[in-house]
């Protein structure tokens, strides 16, 4: 499996040409908000905003660095004052730590207890039961969570960090190469490949294409420098970055034009940098900084636990002095009556509860590995079963987190082909680094014939002062034409004619406001826009300059998006018709957003905007959260708060995402979930990472997930009614018997045998009524179920009571063997068989039927129980054989009680329902 998992990311990383890559980091937390809601102190934000306006001259001096770089001695100065270039991260648990983590359920510490108890009073047996219990279920639990939490580090840790870095090889004594000729600077200076870490504030570092940033640094030069910054802010488009900040600039510093940050990364282009800060000190480590030391919230699932758990042990906490008071009251051994409660107290307890736990949600964990999906923490499986709203990212999660073509018009709006042929010419043809729009223009390999038709002859290259470019092509007759491809407002300025279905016309001001609108209804429609344009070129012309770009005739338009995932419109429907609605929490634009959900089948009529939450106090988001499906704009802080509301609302939430912007909302989140190309941050918070790109697993996931819950449910429901009627028949018998109804050994030997049973539960059929709306722990019906359905067992009990009492003769403390007996096989007989109905809500047998594990455990138990009073381990145990005639009565007692636990089931069912 880690194999498959290192295999498919290694692939992933190469395909992405990444040039450096960053270890684990810690969760993003929501900060104190700064006037510009940064998510980062307000210090921090006006020393960038600093650093960003200052002169270059002047903050390269106060960084005590130039534009070629450090010298060693400058090196180790820095080093010693920022420390190495590390993000402070979670620290890993040791084994030890992880241990006490699947140790520490109330149950787990219940039977601890029970078991020292056992082994003061010298009940060596009962303590060895007890601890094999316990040390099962956490032995399991830690090992399946250590193995997908190795596979999941092991995806982290693969690629080489470094950044190509200026340093200087040597160092006049009073700096005086500072000012020296290019020629004498060249000798000084070497472009290194150092590890990222060995950064410090100053360096001068290199960016190009395939580059994450190494750190917070400001721009020195640029040329066509585009970064992606998704994983921050949630852009779907990537970001032009300039050396000079232009007037009238953002105040917030991730928007400000000059300054890159630490994980982003470089999509096309170059630029020249100097570092500003590094490590805890950067954007990024001030974020991670405020998390290192929060725990991660209580999930549903480990507060429903927790809850069925101390209801359980409230009951045995009123039952068990009860049966010591009336038992060394009635007997007069106190000493016996002592050992007699504890192996009550045992036996009430459902000690298997950590393992069937642990069981199921391994089993479901590995379903899901061969769904291709790491689940890092266990409770994750029930979570998504419970789970009834799923809030996810837009980009990189619901689309691809790649542009592509999504229509290709003429100046009216219709479908043109011919538009789509230029713009292909233009792209293969031009010569300077592909955009991304140029590489999804270039992805239609259906006009790839269409370049042998022409020979390029010159080209325009691209600027971002007139942005558009141009390629000049001549056909096989020698006819010439220039292809032009850019904005919309720069290609009117140089087109006087549009193209139109039967030749050219004139373009007018009455066009021109058309066809404008017509590109402004392209982009309210989250898409955008490039026209291209076209002309004839004079004969025999071979050079041409930006002077040639004019005359131009308007071809049409071509509209990009990041399309959605195929699988995302059919995963979002089936977890619709599963009772799991879906909110969109993105960073990015409200049109783009609309554009993506409505192709997802998102209602996007209704969209919050972040500006509208800071002006929203939590009793009005607590209303806005029910009512809205799509939020945009949101900050991390907002996606976090989001979560929350709705985790306060009563839902159980699952977050999806794969930026460093929605870490803060993974962690919050009852399950988080990320993909196996999101930034280390979101995997790291994340509860299940997904490495496959179908988003359908998440439904398969929530049917396990319940599939899971379900079984669960079953042996808590089954094992708590069973138990409780046992002890209750047992005070009953304790008030009027003369001596215990069943020996302390015997009492144990049978909640064993049951217990063993139970280890198929995991493995059973759920019916499919269970599935299809979410589920969750409801303490108050575990209770109300078992103070139901035990005593209907203690009507049976009793019976068995009074027929070994008055047929059989078993009345006196010479005959108790044969009493004790009695009850021991109806005892467990019946707690095995009522497993049958109880773990449906159907007719059993009949209407449901258990899966064969099931089945066979409950022969094997049926068989142990009969042979055991009957075989010779009988005195070892105390029993003795049972008469024939007691054969017909067990049969009886078995029939009579199926078929009234049937019949009250369809009433309780009719009452209360059936979870």
């Amino acid at each position: 499996m880690l194999n498959l998992l290192k295999n498919g990311f290694v692939n992933f990383l190469r395909s992405r040409h990444w040039g450096v890559h960053f270890r684990r980091l810690p969760m993003l937390e929501q900060l104190a908000h700064t006037p510009v809601d940064t998510g980062i102190s307000k210090a921090m934000g006006e020393r960038l905003r600093d650093a960003a306006h200052a002169p270059e001259q002047a903050l390269l001096h106060s960084l005590n660095t130039s534009r070629q770089g450090l010298d060693d001695a400058q090196v180790q100065q820095a080093r010693a004052q920022a420390g190495w270039n590390t993000i402070a991260q979670d620290q890993a648990m040791t084994r030890t730590e992880h241990l006490w983590l699947c140790f520490r359920t109330p149950f787990n510490l219940l039977l601890t207890v029970l078991a020292a108890v056992s082994w003061l009073t010298g009940d060596t047996k009962a303590t060895v039961v007890i601890g094999s219990m316990v040390a099962l279920a956490t032995g399991l639990r830690f090992w399946q969570e250590g193995r997908a939490n190795k596979a999941a580090a092991g995806l982290q840790a693969m690629v080489s960090n470094t950044a190509a870095v200026l340093r200087r090889t040597a160092q006049d004594q009073e700096g005086r190469e500072l000012d020296a000729p290019p020629s004498r600077l060249s000798a000084l200076q070497a472009v290194r490949e150092l590890p990222v870490r060995e950064l410090v504030p100053g360096d001068i570092i290199q960016l190009a294409a395939g580059d994450m940033v190494p750190a917070d640094c400001r721009l020195l030069s640029a040329k066509d420098l585009f970064l992606a910054q998704s994983a921050m802010t949630g852009e779907s488009m990537p970001v032009e970055k300039f050396a000079q900040l232009p007037d009238g600039a953002q105040h917030n510093p991730v928007e400000l034009c000059n300054l890159v940050f630490m994980g982003t990364n470089v999509v096309s282009g170059a630029g020249l940098a100097v570092v500003l800060t590094t490590g805890n000190h950067s954007y990024l480590g001030a974020l991670a900084g405020k998390v290192s030391a929060m725990d991660r919230s209580p999930t549903a699932f480990q507060m429903g636990v927790n809850k069925v758990s101390w209801v359980l042990i409230r009951f045995m906490l009123v039952m068990v002095p009860l049966v010591l008071l009336i038992n060394g009251w009635t007997k007069g051994d106190w000493t016996e009556a002592l050992l007699f409660a504890l192996s009550v107290a045992v036996g009430l307890t459902p000690e298997m509860l950590p393992m069937i736990v642990t069981a199921t949600l391994a089993k479901g964990a590995v379903f899901l590995s061969r769904k291709k999906v790491i689940v890092k923490h266990l409770d994750a499986i029930q979570n998504f079963g419970a789970m009834d709203v799923l809030c996810t990212d837009k980009t990189g999660t619901l689309t691809e987190d790649r542009i592509s073509v999504e229509r290709h018009l003429d100046a009216w709006g219709d479908v043109s082909h011919y538009v789509l042929d230029m713009a292909y010419l233009n792209s293969y043809y031009q010569t300077g680094l592909k955009s991304l729009l140029d590489v999804a223009v270039l992805a239609h390999a259906e006009r790839a014939p269409l370049v042998d038709a022409y020979a390029k002859v010159d080209e325009v290259p691209f600027d971002f002062v007139r942005r558009r470019m141009s390629v000049v092509v001549s056909d096989s007759a020698g006819i010439g034409k220039i292809i032009t491809k850019g904005a919309v407002e720069e290609i009117l300025q140089v087109s006087s004619m549009v193209q139109a279905a039967g030749g050219v016309l004139d373009l007018d001001a009455g066009l021109r406001k058309r066809i404008v609108a017509t590109a402004e209804a392209l982009n309210a429609q989250g898409l955008r826009v490039v026209a291209v344009a076209t002309r004839e070129t004079q004969a025999g012309q071979s050079n041409f300059g930006v002077a040639d770009e004019a005359g131009m005739v308007l071809c049409g338009f071509l509209a990009f998006i990041d399309p959605p995932k195929e699988s995302a419109a059919p995963a979002l429907q089936a977890l619709a018709r599963h009772g799991v609605q879906t909110k969109v929490l993105t960073g990015d634009n409200a049109a783009v957003t609309a554009k993506v959900c409505e192709q997802v089948g998102i209602n996007a009529q209704h969209i919050v905007l972040g500006g509208d939450i800071e002006q929203m106090d939590d009793q009005r988001l607590a209303q806005v959260v029910e009512e809205a499906h799509i939020f945009a704009k949101l900050s991390p802080a907002h996606k976090e708060r989001i979560v929350r509301m709705l985790k306060a609302n009563g839902h159980v939430v699952g977050f999806m995402g794969d930026g460093i912007n929605d870490a803060a909302a993974l962690r919050t989140a009852d399950i988080g979930i990320s993909v196996d190309t999101a930034v280390d941050v979101a995997k790291e918070a994340a509860d299940i990472i997904l490495l496959d790109k179908s988003l359908m697993v998440l439904d398969q996931g929530v049917q396990e997930g319940r599939r899971t819950f379900a079984n669960m449910l079953k042996y808590i429901k089954m094992t708590a009614s069973s138990n409780f009627g046992n002890v209750f028949s047992v005070l009953i018998a304790s008030a009027f018997i003369p001596f215990l109804p069943m020996l302390p050994m015997q009492l144990l030997v049978q909640n064993l045998v049951y217990d063993f049973s139970q280890s198929a539960i995991p493995f059973d059929h759920v019916d499919p009524e269970l599935l299809t709306q979410p589920q969750r722990w409801n303490p108050a019906d575990v209770g109300r179920f078992m103070l139901f359905f035990g005593p209907i067992s203690s009507i049976f009990d009793i019976t068995t009571f009074v027929v070994m009492w008055k047929v059989f003769g078993a009345n006196t403390p010479e005959r108790q063997a044969l009493f004790q007996s009695g009850w021991f096989v109806v005892g467990l007989l019946t707690q095995s068989l009522i497993v049958h109905m109880i773990r449906t809500m159907r007719i059993p047998f009949i209407q449901s039927r258990a899966a064969w594990p099931v089945g066979l455990m409950t022969l094997v138990v049926v068989a142990i129980g009969i042979y055991l009073p009957m075989g010779a381990l009988a005195p070892y145990f105390k029993l003795e054989p049972l008469p024939g005639l007691y054969f017909v009565f067990l049969v009886a007692v078995l029939l009579a009680y199926m078929g009234l636990t049937q019949v009250m089931k369809k009433w309780y069912i009719r009452r209360y329902g059936w979870q």
